[in-house]
Parts: C-alpha cells; sequence; structure tokens
C-alpha cells in the first residue's frame, strides 16, 4: 500500500529506506552565490533611482488575509485562483502575497489619515502564484515596485515611465535597446465596446485581455484561439477561450498587433486617410524603427472609438502623457505609445505600460531572441477603494527582477561571475587552532574575506577545500614556519596563480623545484602580502 501524508496524499519517500526524497516543488529554484552577487548590485542601482525620484521604502509582510488580497491574477483557472492560500488556528484564510501591490492597497487603507498626500514608496521581496510552471516561469520571483498614491494625476503616469527608462538606463541598458511602451485600458475598454462586447461582461472582458497580453508569447495564431474556442498548450491544459466571432477576433488583433502592416485597416479610419510613416532618427542621426506617427494614430485611435466617452478620455490621457515625456526629454525612442500593451492584472483603471528590452540577443543555444518585457505596471483607482469606499487613486511600476537579472546577463550588462572566496587558514597543527583563528580574525578586521578551515582532514583534503571554495589562496604554517631563525613566518600559496603555473609544468619533481606562486612573509606582514596577491588578481 502507497504511503500518505497526514492530509491523505501521496508522499514522497524513498521506497527503500522511508526517507523522504530530497527534491524542489515544481515552479521554485536554488540560486547560488553568483546569481546573488549579481542580483544585489542590480537592486542597489535601482534603489538608487527610486530613492533619487524621491519614493521612501515600505515593507510589509509575505503573508496577508486572502480577502485582502483580492482576485485579480490573470490565471484563476488555476487552484486557489493564483494563489497559494491556507487556514489559520481561526479558520481565517490568509495568502502568500502575488505582488507588492494589493498589501500596499491594505497599507495605505489602513493608514490613510496618518500618510502624506500622494504617497510615494518602493518596495522589493518576493511574490509567489500558482501559476503554470514553465521555461523561466517560476511560483516564487522578486519584484521591485514604485508607486504614487492619492492623485489623478496623469504627470504620476509620465513619471513612471521617466522612471522606467533611467532605471534601464542606470543597468548599462543602452538608449535604443529598450523602450517603455504605453497604452491605456480606457482606450481598450472602449475598443471592446466597439467589437459589442458589454461593459459589464467581465468574463469575456478578462479573456480577451488576458489573451493580448500573452500576444508577444503565443502570436497572432495562439491569440485568435484564445479570443475563439480556447487553446491547448504543449502540455494538453486547455484554456477556455472568448468565444468571440471572427469578425471580432479580426478587428481586435488589427488593433493590437503593433506591426506596421497591421495599421491599415485604422489608417483608412481617419478622412482623408494618412498616408505617411513616419521614421525615427536617434541622437546620433542614426535611423530607428518605422513607427506610425503618434499624433495621427491617435487621430484614428480618436475615430474609431467615437462614440465611446471613455475611450476618447483614454487617448486624451496618452497624448497628455506623451507631451509631459517629450518635455522632459524622454522621446519616443524611449517612451512610446503602443496598442499592444495590456497588462494581465485585472485591477488596472487607466494608462497600463511595458519596459521591454528591444535588441536581440544570442542565447545558450546559439538561437537570436528577443528577451521582451522586464517590468510593467499602470494605474489602479479603485484597489484602495475596495477596503474604504473612498476612491484613492493610484499609479506604479513593477520590475521583474529575476526576468530583467537573466536580460541583462545577456547583454552582458551583469558581472555574474562568481567572486573570489574568502582566504582560508591551513590548520597544520590542531592544537594550535587559536593561533589559527587570530590570523582569520587580523585578516578581517583589516576588510579581507577569511575563514578557518573548521574541519578535521588532513592538508591535501584542506587544499581541496579552498579550491571548491574558490579561495584566491591560502595561508600556512607549520612549526618550521613558527619556528624559523628570524621569527615567525606564513606561507602564502597563489591558488589563482598556481592554477595556471600548473597548466605549464610537467612533472612533480618540476613543481616541487618550482614551488610556483607560493612565497614566505614574517607574519607581521600577512595582512599586507595577503592583499598584493588580492589585488593582483582584481586588476
Amino acid at each position: 500500500m502507497a504511503k500518505t501524508n497526514k492530509e491523505g496524499r501521496p508522499a514522497a519517500t524513498s521506497q527503500a529506506s522511508g526517507r523522504p526524497k530530497a527534491r524542489l516543488p515544481k515552479g521554485l529554484r536554488d540560486r547560488g552565490p553568483a546569481e546573488i552577487r549579481a542580483e544585489t548590485e542590480m537592486l542597489a542601482k535601482i534603489r538608487a533611482i527610486y530613492e533619487r525620484y524621491g519614493f521612501e521604502p515600505l515593507e510589509t509582510p509575505a503573508i496577508e488575509y486572502a480577502d485582502a488580497l483580492g482576485k485579480f491574477l490573470p490565471d484563476q483557472d488555476r487552484p486557489n485562483e493564483g494563489v497559494f492560500s491556507f487556514q489559520d488556528d481561526d479558520l481565517q484564510w490568509l495568502s502568500l502575497r502575488y505582488d507588492l501591490t494589493a498589501p500596499l492597497a491594505r497599507h495605505v487603507a489602513e493608514n490613510l489619515d496618518k500618510l502624506p498626500k500622494p504617497f510615494r514608496r518602493y518596495a522589493v521581496g518576493p511574490v509567489w502564484r500558482n501559476e503554470k510552471p514553465g521555461p523561466g516561469r517560476y511560483r516564487q520571483f522578486t519584484q521591485f515596485d514604485a508607486d504614487t498614491v492619492g492623485t489623478d494625476n496623469i504627470a504620476a503616469d509620465a513619471e513612471m515611465c521617466m522612471l522606467a527608462a533611467d532605471t534601464l538606463e542606470a543597468l548599462g541598458v543602452k538608449r535604443g535597446d529598450y523602450v517603455i511602451k504605453v497604452n491605456s485600458r480606457k482606450i481598450l475598454d472602449g475598443l471592446l465596446e466597439s467589437v459589442s462586447i458589454a461593459p459589464d461582461d467581465n468574463v469575456t472582458k478578462l479573456r480577451v485581455l488576458r489573451a493580448f497580453d500573452k500576444l508577444d508569447r503565443l502570436g497572432r495564431d495562439g491569440v485568435a484561439q484564445l479570443l475563439g474556442e480556447g487553446r491547448e498548450d504543449e502540455s494538453g491544459d486547455f484554456t477556455q477561450g472568448a468565444k468571440l466571432t471572427g469578425l471580432q477576433i479580426s478587428a481586435l488583433i488589427e488593433f493590437f498587433d503593433s506591426e506596421v502592416e497591421s495599421w491599415e485597416p485604422l489608417r483608412q479610419l481617419v478622412s482623408p486617410p494618412i498616408d505617411e510613416w513616419v521614421i525615427e532618427r536617434g541622437p546620433d542621426g542614426s535611423p530607428g524603427p518605422w513607427v506610425f506617427d503618434r499624433g495621427s494614430m491617435l487621430l484614428a485611435w480618436e475615430d474609431q472609438l467615437r462614440e465611446s466617452e471613455r475611450g476618447l478620455e483614454g487617448v486624451r490621457e496618452l497624448r497628455e502623457l506623451d507631451r509631459l515625456c517629450r518635455g522632459a526629454g524622454f522621446g519616443s525612442r524611449r517612451i512610446r505609445i503602443d496598442p499592444s500593451v495590456v497588462r494581465g492584472l485585472e485591477y488596472y483603471t487607466g494608462p497600463v505600460f511595458e519596459a521591454e528590452i528591444t535588441v536581440p540577443v544570442v542565447n545558450e543555444d546559439g538561437q537570436t531572441v528577443r528577451l521582451g518585457s522586464v517590468g510593467g505596471g499602470g494605474r489602479y483607482d479603485d484597489l484602495v477603494a475596495r477596503f474604504t469606499g473612498q476612491k484613492v487613486p493610484a499609479t506604479g511600476f513593477s520590475i521583474g527582477v529575476s526576468r530583467l537579472a537573466a536580460a541583462l546577463a545577456a547583454l552582458g550588462k551583469a558581472k555574474g561571475e562568481a567572486a573570489n572566496g574568502p582566504v582560508v587558514v591551513l590548520v597544520m597543527e590542531k592544537d594550535r587552532l587559536a593561533d589559527y583563528q587570530r590570523m582569520a580574525q587580523t585578516l578581517r578586521a583589516a576588510g579581507i574575506r577569511a575563514e578557518m578551515y573548521l574541519g578535521t582532514a588532513g592538508i591535501k583534503a584542506q587544499m581541496k577545500y579552498a579550491d571548491k571554495r574558490g579561495a584566491p589562496c591560502v595561508v600556512i604554517q607549520g612549526s618550521d614556519e613558527r619556528n624559523a631563525p628570524g621569527g615567525p613566518m606564513v606561507q602564502i600559496k597563489d591558488l589563482i596563480e598556481g592554477s595556471r603555473a600548473a597548466a605549464t609544468i610537467k612533472d612533480s619533481k618540476e613543481w616541487r623545484e618550482g614551488r610556483p606562486a607560493q612565497f614566505s612573509v614574517p607574519e607581521s606582514e600577512l595582512v599586507s602580502a595577503v592583499r598584493r596577491v588580492l589585488e593582483r588578481h582584481r586588476s
């Protein structure tokens, strides 16, 4: 009979021993020191830009009451509607946060009278989503958010787009290798009205929006399936479609797809038709991508949405956002109106934006790929009102930290190499542990990473340990060095240089005679000698 756990589900155990099997849950991963250090450096640069814009840090718990988080995730067909939830002793449902915005809304609602208006905060931390995992898609990931709460001024949305652009450039992404794309949920609402989708048909509306949020991943054909009867993915899972007609699907795809040829139907809507495409040029005069003149594009949208006051309001807001960004020096090579931006979360109410890396790169398989979106956000004016009944407008931008880190690595902008490990003080005489610990402490006091070997193995195993730790050098002091005629000495063995030299030495005799990268110094010069080794490899 199969073993079960206390909930009655099959338990993962070794059949031979009955012990639990060491395994990661699906959609989660372990991370090593190189990735963590690269991410830490990246987060420091992001934090500096957010601080420069005047945002203040805020930390909220990883767990919230489930009803406080609300049900806004795109994958509501998944168990628990996209979140990980459990009951506490009071039978209250708790959930791991799925983003940093819903907890912010709860915090603002609790402290509304105490906070300055507008309230400007940034936050960084892990979030969890009970979604189907896939390549590069994890159930736990880190976000870095900035939000402005308490103003409906479109300048706050424009500032979020500027913040996103400045952040990418601070991380080394060149101008022209990224774009901040902007659209509006109001325009999208008006568009849905224009193809006879009722404003109160939330089920169809959300299926349409979430289908187009996957446009860059699934392409036109995949989105068309999601707008129709539905789509079956490679694993056999079926996603229910919006069940639109062929005419509705064609009209929507022509609007959302930002490729040049897809604009022909819109171009013909304006009377007289627009006949000119505009090619934008960079600061050095080099040609940029072909783009539809935004003034003409907004005119086309106004014509198509003329029966929808909400859609027309969205067009007016985008026109003002564009004017503010241009006035601050952020031209369309950095911030650009783009109909393909949808954003999958349900709570957006106005402008929405995405930060996209546009330059193609070669992946590990030698394929040329586009990195795509690394962050996004938008206006959410009704989220705080869920708690208070009082409308508190807000807008924000969120960076997907892991996705951005992968993009920077692909662009060669993230260091990501494993840093050197600590200097290792070897234990030559077990009754002298205090002396070796003192040497390690002397190095630490001088700002040098150092450790004394804490195992019980001999010198050969200690050297192997130092190699595995990535130690740049080891410190050796046996009885010969301690009792040297001129006073206590230490030997410094440069493992990096020794490894290079080993590749050119032919036999053990030559190794012993050459003693590559190993030298002696008085114990009083330990710190300066180790520093010379470190500086040599740093330079």
